[in-house]
């Protein structure tokens, strides 16, 4: 499998998970609107894209854990193997669990 590949699957699961994922959605929009009200203009639509933006790159961060342990442990360097981006992928669709029911009621 061609890397580019992996790495749409993986922008796709946070991207699934930064918009449907519920709870995780407004832990943020509650964080972002005390902490920085006026940082949007106070709008609560771009307030809600922002939260949505920041569940999506969390969910990838976050995968990404495990896969750069694994790198660490196994001594890769230069590039991703396919067995850590096989590990970040994996890592993200089981973040993006809690989000798929709601996915697959509204799609996109």
């Amino acid at each position: 499998m061609n890397k580019n590949h992996f790495y749409i699957a993986i922008a796709f699961f946070g991207m699934i998970n930064g918009i449907f994922n519920q709870i995780a959605l407004l832990f943020a929009l509650i964080h972002v609107q005390i902490l920085a009200p006026a940082l949007l203009f106070g709008s609560t639509g771009l307030t809600l894209m922002f939260s949505s933006l920041m569940v999506s790159t969390a969910t990838i961060i976050l995968a990404g854990i495990p896969a750069a342990l694994y790198e660490r442990y196994a001594g890769i360097k230069d590039e991703s193997s396919p067995v850590s981006l096989w590990i970040w992928l994996a890592g993200t669709a089981i973040l993006t669990l809690p989000a798929m029911a709601n996915f697959f009621e509204y799609g996109l």
